[in-house]
């Protein structure tokens, strides 16, 4: 890690005011801050196409280009780039607009300077931080495009942190998350940014194997151990021998074989299935599980001294549903990475804001399946909600804010029905009426009861 004093503060201010533009210069001068002064957002985004910022105080009303305009003009050329909006007591209701459109925060004039330093301080940690993550997330290597963690959200921020610290070393990590959060890509991303990358990394599932076979797939077995024995076969800890073993659902392992594991994690020795001769393991053991150790261990279903041993380092991924921000970046990583055809689909706004907020129990695996599925439906490479599973469809909020969900379901329902009385129940008219796909008209007649134009009988 590099010691190097870090560069001040780069600090635009953008203001029409230009007594209070040049007092706000000379304050955060002083502080040993770099200031860039402009009286408007055309003379901002020409000082900002000479050097990146790392904040920016714009006033949300100048002569032109309006400070919301300004914000995201400099957020396209300058993403990590963080904006406090200038106000008066009437434009807060603009201000918070502004916030969602991207800026860290408003505050009304007048304001006291120490306030506005406070904020500015701030604004520069988050600054510093995405920084430090984007950074931390284009060091990491990958097996491939197709198996690397995606994602910006600070759930898995976290764990790309703690990879990049332990995967350096020697220790054993417990990997925990439920399934489908991405448990073996962990183990891979801990492999392949490790001493060991050049080596193998095998994986095992414990939860897929008899107790006397995963015995021998870990060890191995010599000729005549057991029934069908018909030769000597290596285990996985020497076909990783010098590499990674990534053993997965650990908390299936029946308790015998746990304390043979356990000899192993402790001094590197175990023996063949059928064998006398000790051999000895140089392999990095990186395991996972979806089940709670504590209450296993409580049960003496899991070894107390395994357990220890083995969460040396302990990484828990997060699901899904806590990390809704990594949603669109993960849906074009698969779109992209799992294309099905040899053109790429692409996801429109009300099905991508479908996905955005779906609950999603089965976490990231459930997302990639979903859009395997949708691709394979899609018309003209398009995913809209006709492709999506009713299920996310079915959950995700209507769109009409303020609006009672139940009186809006009743005005679809009706209109549906009327367009289909219309058209004598002629279902690619009253689909084409509606301005809708036939699958979507099928849906909608399913989920409202809804046949050849009346209501079903019930």
């Amino acid at each position: 890690m590099s010691n190097a004093t870090p560069p001040p503060l780069r600090l635009l201010i953008v203001d029409d005011d230009e007594a209070l533009r040049q007092t706000l210069a000379r304050r955060f001068q002083r502080l040993g801050m770099a200031v860039a002064e402009a009286a408007d957002g055309e003379e901002a985004l020409a000082k900002a196409g000479h050097a990146p910022y790392d904040v920016a105080l714009l006033d949300l009303h100048m002569p032109g280009m309006t400070g919301i305009e300004l914000l995201g003009q400099l957020k396209e050329r300058w993403p990590e780039l963080e904006a406090i909006m200038l106000t008066g007591h009437g434009s807060i209701e603009t201000a918070i607009q502004a916030m969602k459109q991207g800026a860290y925060d408003y505050l009304t004039k007048p304001f006291q300077l120490p306030e506005l330093e406070v904020h500015v301080q701030k604004a520069y940690e988050k600054v510093r931080l995405a920084r430090r993550e984007r950074q931390w997330v284009e060091q990491l290597r990958y097996e491939s495009p197709r198996y690397s963690l995606v994602g910006s959200s600070p759930g898995l921020q976290r764990v790309l942190r703690l990879i990049e610290k332990v995967a350096p070393t020697d220790s054993t990590v417990l990997v925990r998350g439920a399934s489908g959060t991405g448990k073996e890509l962990v183990a891979r991303a801990l492999h392949m940014n490790s001493p060991r990358r050049e080596r193998p990394l095998v994986t095992i599932n414990c939860a897929a194997l008899q107790e006397t076979l995963l015995e021998s797939e870990l060890f191995g077995h010599e000729k005549g151990a057991f029934t069908g024995a018909l030769q000597a076969k290596p285990g996985l800890f020497e076909v990783a021998e010098g590499g990674t073993l990534f053993i997965d659902e650990i908390a299936e392992m029946a308790p015998g074989l746990q304390a043979k594991l356990l000899r192993v994690l402790e001094d590197g020795h175990y023996r063949r299935v059928g064998g006398t001769q000790e051999t000895h393991a140089e392999v990095r053991v990186v395991a996972a599980t979806n089940k709670p150790l504590e209450e296993e261990m409580k049960a003496g279903r899991f070894r107390e001294d395994l357990y220890y041993r083995l969460a040396v380092v302990t990484i828990e991924l997060p699901l899904l549903r806590e990390r809704p921000r990594d949603i669109p970046d993960l849906v074009e990583h698969f779109l992209t990475t799992r294309q099905v055809g040899p053109t790429r689909s692409r996801i429109d706004p009300e099905a991508a804001a479908a996905l955005a907020q779906y609950s999603w129990p089965g976490n990231v695996r459930e997302l990639a399946n979903v859009l395997e599925r949708a691709q394979i439906l899609a018309e003209n490479h398009v995913i809209t909600l006709d492709d999506l599973p009713d299920s996310i469809v079915d959950a995700a909020p209507l769109a009409v804010a303020g609006a009672d969900p139940g009186l809006l379901r009743e005005v679809e329902r009706r209109h549906v029905l009327e367009v289909l009385e219309e058209y004598k129940g002629n279902k690619v008219q009253a689909a084409r009426a509606l301005g809708i796909s036939r699958r979507a008209l099928y849906r909608l007649i399913a989920k409202y009861g809804l046949e050849g134009g009346r209501v079903a009988s019930q």
